[in-house]
């Protein structure tokens, strides 16, 4: 089967690590008898610096008409990138939420699984990681505070500055259901987060995911205040399946929820539509520090291969294949160096992507 996918290599590590993701997506192509088209895009610093702009409209209508999305990391350094004199809405991270707003990308999900060969990594102890853990943080993507109205204004010679955080029912519920209908594919339990006691669109999300749970009778469902939900993720990890959280709490939450896994560049997220259109991404950002050194950790730009090919591409044998290649790579003691421990084989980017391509 033929397939398009856009590319965003992006800036600091992304061009490295999108590398070896596209290297293991032509080895499963060559594998399974597929034909994947890659279209190159510029989006955020490298994107500012060709046009002028963190993302052009030509660039969204690219990813509009392509299969799925797959993105390396953008951004760079915030105090000493000329970037970030920019006005705000020319920043980098701009063109990140353009994008997730034209594509109509309101679900976030950002699997949290320790592996046993990396349990040394976790820096929790034994006996709170147990037997491990394997939660997705479900997080709604396009509402909420990051897309509210603000400004900032002087008022009485002092400067305020203000944001917004407005949710509707709708935005909620869609949100919602794709939480529990991924819920019904894992363990059937979801711990919908908010701050009911003082927010009202907590409430209100708290009213519709209430909802939305009686038309999954199989799921069984709590609610946890956002505040509890951060000390929970370091004190048992393990009792969470499913978190459905709305924008800012996810994007703290799924950040804990990454490093009591040992390391973010294990990670992978997709973000998802109304369609099978989606964008998926590593849940790390761009290392500025690292990049062009072939000392990045590719695992999570090629396990968001696999949930491309996963979610997008409905290929559910080709991503299997991917993540089965993953595992015996760890299996076998390659690590680069954020994983690495002692007897382990030191490896760089581009040779841990080689092989995982051995073992596909």
């Amino acid at each position: 089967m033929n397939f398009n996918i856009a590319v965003i290599k992006g800036d600091g590590i992304g061009p490295e690590i999108v590398t070896e993701a596209i290297k293991v997506m032509d080895k499963v192509a060559e594998k399974f008898g597929h034909t994947f088209n890659y279209t190159q895009v510029l989006m955020g610093g490298c994107s500012i610096d060709a046009t002028g702009v963190p993302l052009t409209d030509e660039a969204i209508e690219t990813c509009k008409v392509s299969d799925a999305v797959l993105l390396g990391s953008i951004g760079g350094d915030t105090t000493t990138s000329p970037w970030y004199k920019l006005e705000p809405s020319l920043r980098p991270e701009a063109g990140l939420l353009k994008l997730r707003k034209s594509l109509g990308l309101f679900a976030n999900i950002r699997p949290a699984y320790l592996y046993k060969e990396l349990k040394a990594a976790c820096p929790l102890k034994d006996e709170i990681i147990g037997d491990g853990f394997d939660m997705v943080i479900m997080r709604e993507l396009t509402g909420g505070l990051y897309f509210g109205e603000r400004k900032t204004v002087e008022e009485n010679g002092v400067l305020k500055a203000y944001d917004s955080l407005t949710y509707d029912e709708n935005e909620i519920r869609r949100i919602a259901i794709k939480g529990f209908e991924t819920a019904m594919k894992r363990r059937k339990n979801v711990v919908s987060v908010d701050k009911a006691n003082v927010l009202d669109s907590s409430r209100l999300w708290r009213k519709v995911v209430e909802e939305v749970a009686r038309d999954y009778p199989e799921v069984t469902y709590s609610h946890m205040l956002v505040d509890n939900c951060a000390m929970q993720l370091v004190k048992n990890p393990g009792q969470f399946d499913v978190i459905l959280t709305e924008n800012m709490f996810g994007d703290i939450l799924s950040d804990e929820a990454s490093e009591v896994t040992g390391s973010i560049g294990m990670l992978s997220s997709a973000s998802l539509s109304a369609t099978s259109l989606g964008l998926y991404e590593p849940s790390h950002g761009s290392a500025p520090d690292i990049a062009g050194q072939n000392k990045a950790n590719p695992i999570a730009t090629i396990l968001s291969a696999a949930m491309l090919l996963r979610y997008s591409l409905n290929l559910d044998a080709e991503a299997d294949a991917i993540e089965a290649a993953v595992q015996k790579v760890l299996e076998d003691g390659y690590r680069t160096v954020d994983i690495m421990s002692d007897g382990c084989l030191f490896v760089g980017c581009k040779e841990m992507g080689d092989a995982i391509v051995e073992r596909l």
